[in-house]
């Protein structure tokens, strides 16, 4: 299944893949970063790729990899 097309939907905090087949799958952002343990930068950052990276957002929840990239975030903040 290879995507052809990701849009950011701001009305339902969502993000919309569409297939070479015609699927569509819809993944809510909100209960993809339910129980996730994340510091304002790290927050922010997930805002931000959510806006600006649809696809790179959509594989790290779909492969299961979001609290790994939220952990690198935030080892990466300036003390």
């Amino acid at each position: 299944m290879g995507l052809i097309y990701a849009e950011y939907n701001p009305l339902t905090n969502s993000i919309d893949l569409t297939t070479f087949e015609i699927y569509i799958l819809r993944i809510d952002c909100n209960k993809s970063e339910d129980g996730l343990k994340t510091a304002p930068c790290s927050q922010n950052s997930l805002n931000a790729l959510a806006i600006d990276e649809h696809l790179e957002y959509a594989r790290l929840v779909l492969y299961g990899e979001m609290q790994t990239w939220i952990d690198i975030i935030d080892s990466l903040e300036v003390w």
